[in-house]
């Protein structure tokens, strides 16, 4: 090794790499901050080097949250009954929160980070209500979304004006990334949406869109009628002339608009039908994200995650907010999935985790979600007590382990 850099091998008795397959007996090789190498046991020479066996544990990447609402993070419980319709549920969020000030959301978004960081966390994708601020010294990369919607015209356009504003604010950070929201095909019409797939080009940013959510959403775009429909007329929102979209097929035409974006974030995804799938997997910079206990608590039909997978759709999760989950950890959405889905291939669930959300946050390419030779501060791996010595023991334990997330030793 040509280097003069502090230099420690650290061996484990698994390594989920998620790039590559699982390791039973691996090791890093660790030159200051950076992974230099990756492998097994049985192939390593490291009689001259310092080792520190890290014992009976899994080493995996610290996981990717694909979609948050971080400002929701003082709530103690999820807002409404489990089961509520989803237009129901939106009501009671307006009516719960009111109008929050800028300072008790950046309140709110410091403690959804120290949470998700605690959880094991290192990459966000947050919606944001703007004007809204983060942290400098952040201990996780976010991609803040600044949310667009409004469907009158001035509505509309202070929100967006709003969403340059934001862009411009984040230059200044580079631990935050910018990335634009389009609420959802119920409060965003299509004109503003497509100005914000013009934005997202300008700056090569992310786009996220709630779609797809259930099949009241449908119902509006169609028709022009139910849940939707009810809600806007009561609390006076309705535009005369949006609803329904022009058109027999709303969502395979939105899925274009998005498909324009650098890439996009179509999220929860619980009623995409066969042919607004076969428009998706299309598409390989567009990724759904699926959210399983936001999905759970809203009782939902059995999400069609795995026919997503086997059409080559990327998914990621995410956990939503604590307005509709009882926490922010990622780990446990991936053992609610261990327990409740055993039709998933569960190195599928990790994938989903963490390297799918990565790449659909920041592209292809990027070092989270992964371990991989590159540098490793503010992405420290996380590790789980197993004694297994085969996969599928390793899958057991995790279903039913902690993580922890305090790093390698030795190191900051």
């Amino acid at each position: 090794m040509n280097s003069t850099g502090r230099e420690t091998i650290y061996t484990a008795g698994w390594i989920f790499p998620i790039c590559r397959p699982p390791i039973n007996g691996g090791f890093l090789r660790v030159v200051d901050d950076r992974i230099v190498e990756i492998g097994a046991l049985s192939d390593g020479d490291y009689r001259s080097q310092a080792v520190v066996d890290l014992g009976d544990v899994a080493v995996l990447p610290r996981m990717v949250n694909a979609h948050t609402h971080m400002e929701f993070s003082d709530c103690l419980t999820p807002i409404g009954r489990p089961g509520i319709g989803l237009a129901d549920w939106i009501g009671s969020v307006i009516a719960a929160r009111g109008v929050a000030t800028t300072d008790q959301r950046q309140d709110c978004i410091r403690a959804g980070i120290a949470e998700s960081v605690a959880a094991g966390v290192g990459l966000i994708g947050d919606i944001a209500t703007t004007p809204s601020a983060y942290p400098a010294d952040a201990d996780a990369r976010i991609v803040s979304f600044a949310e667009v919607l409004g469907l009158s015209d001035d509505r509309a356009d202070e929100r967006f004006r709003s969403a340059q504003t934001h862009a411009d604010t984040l230059s200044a950070n580079p631990s935050i990334d910018f990335g634009v929201s389009p609420h959802a095909p119920y409060s965003t019409p299509p004109d503003l949406i497509r100005r914000c797939v013009d934005l997202a080009k300008q700056h090569g940013a992310a786009l996220a869109m709630h779609v797809a959510e259930s099949p009241d959403e449908r119902t509006l775009l169609r028709q022009g009628s139910g849940p939707f429909a009810d809600t806007l007329r009561a609390a006076g929102l309705w535009p005369e002339g949006l609803f329904p979209w022009a058109g027999s097929e709303p969502l395979i035409e939105l899925i274009g608009w998005l498909a324009e974006a650098p890439r996009a974030l179509l999220i929860h995804g619980n009623d995409f039908q066969n042919d607004e799938i076969e428009q998706l997997s299309r598409h390989r910079h567009l990724s759904v994200v699926y959210c399983p206990r936001t999905h759970h608590f809203f009782g939902h039909p059995r999400h069609g995650v795995q026919k997503l997978l086997d059409a080559g759709i990327r998914v990621a999760i995410g956990t939503d907010s604590r307005a509709s989950n009882p926490d922010l950890s990622v780990w446990k959405e991936v053992q609610f999935l261990l327990h409740h889905r055993p039709d998933l291939d569960p190195h599928a669930v990790l994938e989903m985790a963490t390297l799918a959300g990565s790449d659909a946050l920041l592209g292809a390419g990027s070092q989270f979600g992964r371990i991989q030779p590159g540098r490793i501060r503010h992405q420290p791996p996380v590790m789980l007590p197993t004694t297994a010595k085969r996969l599928n023991q390793v899958w057991r334990d995790f279903a039913a382990g902690e993580l922890s997330c305090t790093g390698l030793p030795g190191r900051a």
